[in-house]
């Protein structure tokens, strides 16, 4: 499976713009199976959502859909919604041609207050395309193992994890991708954006790794780009057969 991801520099609570700088990307960057994009991608990360907060007929989300299907391809990356019952969710999609799927963010940064205006989510979500199974992650989560724990969030192949993660830590995103990885032998695709917002710098470092931890494609620092890599998802099941550190698994 050919995976594009998204390493974008975000501007401020702008979809118009965003969608735009993706287009742009996208254009550049083809043919492949499925694209990620960061965390909140159209607007950037907001705790206050109340004047920038999108519906589900945005730009960002009818843009996703459009190419979902004019591609014949898979978009997956968040959004921060407000939704028909007036709760405002970061919702991460995962888009293919004929279904929209969804994920709300269940581990909310408290340390930057998006709990104080945004509903979490209770449900893992693991979504099945071309025969490929994704959990879907969001930022905050990779920290906390234990929702993301193969069998106790279900079965998958990879974890898709979308996130502004900024500079400051940027050393726990390199750790953490790594080792959600390893423990659970199966690809990471880690999307982190770029740039500058009113409280930190972001560096990317957008990533996919394989069950050893070992980085296949890397988006390097301080610059908007896009990584593609072709994933051979029967390696997924040669390692877990031949080393099965999952049956040792604690629930």
């Amino acid at each position: 499976m050919k995976v594009t991801i998204f390493q974008t520099d975000v501007h401020w609570a702008n979809p118009d713009e965003n969608v735009r700088n993706v287009e742009q990307l996208l254009g550049k960057n083809t043919g492949s199976d499925l694209y990620v994009l960061p965390e909140m991608w159209a607007t950037g990360f907001a705790t206050t959502p109340q004047e920038i907060a999108e519906t589900d007929d945005s730009i960002a989300l009818k843009w996703m859909k459009q190419t979902a299907s004019d591609f014949s391809c898979a978009v997956s990356g968040s959004l921060l919604i407000q939704t028909n019952d007036g709760k405002y969710r970061n919702r991460q999609y995962f888009i293919t041609p004929s279904d929209v799927y969804y994920y709300d963010k269940h581990h909310l940064f408290t340390y930057g207050h998006e709990d104080r205006f945004i509903t979490p989510g209770n449900d893992h979500v693991i979504v099945s395309w071309k025969g490929v199974r994704f959990l879907l992650l969001t930022c905050y989560d990779l920290r906390f193992p234990l929702w993301a724990r193969y069998g106790r969030a279900g079965e998958y192949d990879a974890i898709i994890v979308v996130a502004n993660w900024p500079e400051s830590r940027q050393q726990a995103w390199r750790v953490l991708t790594r080792a959600r990885a390893i423990e659970n032998q199966c690809y990471l695709i880690g999307a982190n954006r770029v740039g500058d917002d009113e409280f930190c710098h972001y560096c990317g470092e957008s990533v996919v790794c394989d069950t050893k931890g070992d980085t296949l494609a890397e988006g390097g620092r301080n610059q908007q780009t896009a990584i593609t890599v072709d994933l051979d998802f029967e390696v997924i099941t040669y390692v877990r057969e031949r080393f099965k550190v999952l049956n040792n698994r604690d629930l």
